[in-house]
């Protein structure tokens, strides 16, 4: 079977990029050549496998200046944030520091008669499909752990940022890793699932959508294959009376509409306590009504098009529905606003949790605001969704926080900052965001398998 994969530019519906897909016999074949060089890149000390990782990332950062302006064209970030270097740089960073301790055996006890430990092994090939909305990033969150804890790794990347595994793959190689050990594929969906059912890795590691996540795991049943997602959300943040008005707002606003909304973890619904309400709704308005909408390659372009048409389209019909349900837009449609990937930021009030635009992942410029009177109300239109990934708190009670952080369904939560991936911390959802863990100790843990030691020293 043949195929091509293309990337669309959103700037101005060029093709970008093409690539053709592996045929099945060529899948399987890389997979194996990634199974067949495993036992050899884990029987490497760990050190080394961490400092070539960390080459690794370090020739992703000498990229930088040509990675920006693909970034802009691929998905249409502005060029003037300058990539993800940044965040990918510190999250492989972390993990490199806690390899040793985190992959350490656990010590159980030892006599003169017994030896007892658990020994963390690497799962053998993980296979890493990562999203286009931050692709860098979202890619190095599994493939840096994965590579430290003697696992090989097969990259399939979003046709959407087409080019960025191989800019991975490439600054890897070059920094010493082998090529069979981490590898770029371009991918079909049928071949995909055929390696997935056909136990072809060890472990499956996914972020995109819920009905992506779905795909994998019906591909994977019955193979015990592990299989973690991060899939879609709706995180909320609440604004409580004793909050910094114009802290939340700066931050709220920026966590909701920054890469046009299309951030896993922004923030797509707004809570805010009555006594504060009408002023936060002013403030917000004044802030994206600042904001610059166009070409992403202009430096002074602060919005960039959405990735795709059909992704604003789909933003459009959640305003244009709940606008028509009673919602009011505060936002006047920007000239810049051409009715396809370029889109109006807004913001919405007077909505509903019978709208769609509160409920189902929308993943553009877009925010709803809604009006509470207690922590009781807030907390159970926050837990109102199918989706668990963040919540943003507001208020300068800690112990409030943490006592309202307790009740809501969801991975992370936040207290006076939102939309942040800290990789000391485990990136988790719950509910339909998926399940597993990235990143700090317990992405490591979810890398590898336990495997236990229980030895008798004598005989008699």
């Amino acid at each position: 079977m043949s195929g091509m994969l293309t990337c669309i530019s959103p700037i101005d519906g060029s093709v970008f990029a093409e690539r053709p897909v592996l045929s099945t016999d060529e899948a399987f074949a890389a997979v194996k050549r990634a199974k067949d060089a495993q036992k050899a890149w884990a029987a490497r000390p760990l050190p080394e496998r961490v400092e070539l990782v960390m080459a690794g990332v370090a020739a992703v950062g000498a990229m930088n200046d040509e990675i920006v302006p693909e970034i802009a064209k691929m998905m249409g970030r502005p060029v003037r944030y300058g990539g993800e270097f940044g965040g990918f740089n510190e999250r492989a960073s972390h993990m490199a520091k806690i390899a040793e301790e985190s992959l350490a055996d656990i010590q159980v006890g030892e006599d003169l008669t017994f030896k007892r430990y658990i020994k963390r092994l690497p799962h053998g090939v993980v296979f890493v499909v990562a999203p286009w909305n931050y692709p860098y990033m979202t890619a190095i969150n599994t493939v840096a752990p994965a590579l430290i804890a003697g696992n090989t790794v097969v990259l399939k990347h979003a046709t959407q940022t087409l080019v960025v595994g191989e800019r991975m793959a490439q600054a890897f190689h070059s920094a010493g890793v082998p090529e069979d050990v981490f590898q770029n594929v371009f991918l079909s969906h049928d071949v995909t699932n055929e390696l997935i059912a056909g136990n072809a890795f060890d472990f499956v590691n996914f972020t995109g959508s819920v009905g992506g996540g779905q795909a994998m795991e019906r591909a994977a049943a019955g193979t015990f294959t592990g299989v973690g997602t991060e899939l879609g959300g709706k995180d909320p943040g609440y604004v409580m009376e004793d909050a910094d008005v114009d802290a939340a707002v700066d931050t709220l606003i920026d966590g909701a509409m920054f890469n046009s909304g299309q951030c896993c973890c922004g923030i797509e619904r707004i809570y805010v306590h009555e006594s504060l309400y009408e002023e936060f709704v002013a403030k917000a308005v004044e802030i994206v009504k600042g904001y610059k909408l166009g070409n992403p390659m202009d430096e002074a372009t602060t919005i960039g098009p959405m990735a795709n048409v059909r992704f604003a389209s789909e933003v459009r019909a959640q305003i244009s529905e709940a606008l028509e349900a009673g919602a009011t837009a505060q936002i006047e449609t920007f000239a810049e606003d051409d009715g396809g990937a370029y889109l109006t930021p807004q913001i919405l009030t007077d909505v509903t949790h019978d709208m769609r635009v509160m409920q189902d992942e929308s993943f553009g410029p877009v925010v709803g605001i809604m009006k509470v009177s207690s922590d009781e109300e807030a907390i159970a239109l926050m837990n109102d969704s199918e989706f668990g990934l963040t919540a943003s708190l507001w208020t300068k009670d800690l112990a409030r926080a943490e006592r309202v952080g307790n009740e809501i369904e969801t991975g992370t939560v936040f207290m006076n900052r939102a939309d942040y991936l800290d990789p000391s911390l485990c990136w988790t959802g719950c509910k339909n965001t998926g399940r597993g863990g990235g990143l700090s100790v317990i992405g490591y843990q979810n890398l590898t398998r336990p495997k236990s030691y229980h030895l008798k020293k004598v005989t008699v």
